[in-house]
């Protein structure tokens, strides 16, 4: 099992693509064909290159052991429900957590209520609090594309660093089951928008022939996706008897995608037509919010609440990206010796996953790193130049 799997969907076992060949239009000369299955020959190859890097990006994951914090406290005579602790699952979970988080707030029709965090969950937050009535404003020091959520590889991984195993309750897997199948329904409402905000593309995981034993996972992150079966679409396995090639099996199936860029603008132009308000204010003590006129606050601040809120309970875990130049005929994702590829239409994600699960983990530092952008993009270039390909 690829490590992937073991982040997105441990239902199934990792493998590896059975062959590509180039669509017209792409870059690079084949050198060679070989006689490969149909069902997965006609894959786009992407111009995995150094020299077309065009950021580097660092996000921190808040994770929680726990999972997310959906509780409520005082603040003087202010209410606030917290939102945030989503580790690598923010945008996947979004509109459930924000459904539950309203629910704890929102009392009346009209009422005027505070959100904190201006990310993923805080702008599904306030719409969906929007949604049931509420006049909402939103407190962030940072509006997109700045905030850490912007930086996310875009996939669906409902239950990737959401808590630990032996931190997980019934009441907990029977609240993220919740949250992640009310999200997976809206996102098939929002699939076929302009600029195509959400949408699903082909998944290939590449099992390279010469594998390296899976480390045992450091941190025991739980793994919950099996609860997920009778929703989400299954992929097949598809043995690679070419000796030739670097891989020998392949597992492809759909994977649901966000397109950062334009689905954060959807959101965006949903909260504003709805009337909702932006205001930019740094907060630095919970005790600022009894100088605001809402009554009732949602704390999505994500990792900014460990020290908003001094929760130490918050443990970072750094992920950075490579962005290669968009391929808009190349529209894919794949998984090949640790490092995840995800060609969004406004991007192309390369990131190096590292070892183990406990690669980045309780790391504090944001700078990029370009050996390791150097690294994963490499990789990639090497996959196809071992499939006979020069991009």
């Amino acid at each position: 099992m690829t490590r992937l799997f073991h982040r997105r969907n441990a239902l199934m076992t990792a493998a590896s693509l059975a062959g590509l060949s180039a669509l017209p239009g792409c870059a690079g000369a084949r050198s060679r064909r070989y006689d490969l299955d149909a069902d997965v020959r006609h894959i786009p190859v992407i111009r995995a290159r150094t020299d077309r890097i065009d950021r580097i990006t660092v996000c921190l994951r808040p994770f929680r052991a726990s999972g997310p914090r959906l509780g409520v406290e005082q603040v003087g005579r202010k209410s606030v429900v917290h939102n945030y602790g989503h580790g690598g699952s923010g945008w996947s979970l979004s509109w459930g957590t924000a459904q539950l988080a309203v629910e704890r707030a929102v009392t009346a029709s009209g009422q005027k209520v505070g959100v904190i965090g201006c990310g993923a969950i805080g702008l599904t937050t306030a719409i969906v609090a929007q949604q049931a009535g509420a006049q909402v404003t939103i407190y962030a020091r940072e509006m997109p594309p700045f905030v850490r959520s912007a930086r996310a590889s875009g996939s669906w991984t409902p239950a990737s660093r959401i808590a630990k195993t032996s931190d997980l309750t019934p009441e907990f897997t029977a609240r993220w089951e919740r949250m992640a199948r009310y999200s997976f329904s809206c996102y098939q409402n929002l699939q076929g928008l302009p600029g195509n905000p959400v949408e699903w593309d082909t998944f290939y995981g590449l099992q390279a022939r010469a594998r390296r034993p899976v480390p045992p996972d450091p941190i025991g992150f739980a793994e919950m996706n099996d609860r997920l079966r009778d929703i989400e679409p299954q992929g097949n396995t598809i043995p690679v008897h070419d000796g030739r090639l670097p891989y020998d099996e392949v597992r492809k199936q759909p994977n649901l995608i966000f397109n950062v860029t334009t689905y954060t603008d959807y959101l965006m132009r949903q909260f504003f037509e709805r009337g909702g308000k932006i205001r930019t204010m740094t907060l630095h003590h919970p005790s600022e919010l009894t100088a605001l006129p809402e009554p009732v606050f949602i704390n999505c601040t994500g990792y900014g609440a460990r020290a908003l809120w001094n929760d130490q309970s918050i443990i970072p875990i750094r992920g950075q990206i490579a962005w290669l130049i968009p391929q808009p005929e190349a529209l894919f994702s794949m998984e090949y010796d640790n490092v995840y590829v995800v060609s969004r239409r406004d991007g192309i994600v390369v990131q190096l996953q590292g070892e183990d699960m406990g690669h980045g983990y309780n790391r504090t530092d944001e700078t990029p790193d370009l050996d390791e952008a150097h690294k994963g993009v490499s990789i990639i270039n090497g996959l196809y130049k071992g499939m006979g390909y020069n991009v």
